[in-house]
This record gives C-alpha cells, structure tokens and sequence, in this order.
C-alpha cells in the first residue's frame, strides 16, 4: 500500500488530521505546503501572488511527485487545490495512494480561515472562498475514502478514519 493522502477544502483540518493520523500510526507525516515552502524559500500564498497560480501548481506536482518518489512519508496532507489537479490525482494512483476527502461544511473552514493567520489569496473574502468550494466539491468526491466531518476533536476524528481505512 502506498501513502495516505488527505485532500480536502482549505481550513477543513487536513494537516491536522494527518499529524495525528501519522502520531497513531508511527509513520512520517508531510504537508505538502510546507515541502514546497522549505523547497522554494517561498510560501504557497507567495508563490501564488508572485508568480501566479499555474506556476504554484507546477511546482506543486512535482514537489507531491518527489516526495511520493521517496515513499518516506505515510501521510501527506495535501494543500486545498492540489486534489483539483488532474495530474497530482494520476500520482497518487500510480504509487497506490490510499486518498481520503475531508468533507468539512464550508462555514466550519471559513470560521477557520478567518481565525488563521495565514494568507490564502485564492479565498480572500468569504463570497471568493464560497465559489471555490462549491467549485471543488465534485473533484474533492474522486477521493477513494468521503469522511464527512463531524463535530469531533481530532483524536476521535483519527480513530474513525483508522475504522473506515482499515488503518492500524
């Protein structure tokens, strides 16, 4: 079986769940975000406002398609748009990726992505973030496992991906 990667909207907890995931499982974890930020010296956001978003998105697939190469890691939390991409979907097909859809509403992520810090300049305003979700949601489906997301901390939220993955 080849890694675990979690896919999901932006601010529906998929680095959270993956750390713990990756805790309970005694495997590597990596966040596909901050790979391309000590790869690049550069954020996704900056990237993004920098050299736009094709340019973030190759560089992207090919940080998933080295770090995938590696088979280090177990668990991969991917950033909100790299599911959407075709050819980051076919990568994990080809290393027999087990992908799993975090299905978080979207006012749980908006209230998430108003309290971070973090710049997320392809959801700057509520309306933009909306669109966007609603845009992802059928491709965010492609996923092999759907966990629609309760009202659960992430230990209890772990253990219910372990039961319905048949992880352990």
């Amino acid at each position: 079986m080849g890694a675990i990667v979690i896919t999901g909207f932006m601010g529906c907890g998929k680095t959270r769940v993956a750390r713990e995931l990756a805790r309970r499982l005694d495997a590597m974890m990596v966040d596909l975000d901050d790979e391309i930020t000590k790869r690049t010296g550069r954020s996704p956001a900056q990237l993004i406002d920098e050299d736009g978003e094709t340019a973030f998105r190759a560089i992207e697939s090919e940080t998933l398609r080295e770090v995938l190469g590696a088979r280090e890691a177990k668990v991969i939390a991917l950033g909100g748009g790299a599911w959407i991409q075709e050819a980051n979907r076919q990568l994990a097909d080809q290393h027999s990726c087990t992908t799993i859809w975090l299905d978080t509403p979207f006012e749980t992520c908006w209230a998430r992505i108003e309290k971070s810090d973090e710049v997320r300049p392809l959801g700057r305003t509520r309306d933009q973030a909306f669109e966007l979700y609603k845009q992802r949601r059928p491709v965010y489906q492609l996923a092999d496992i759907h966990v629609p997301i309760r009202e659960e901390n992430a230990e209890e939220l772990v253990l219910r991906i372990m039961l319905i993955g048949k992880f352990a």
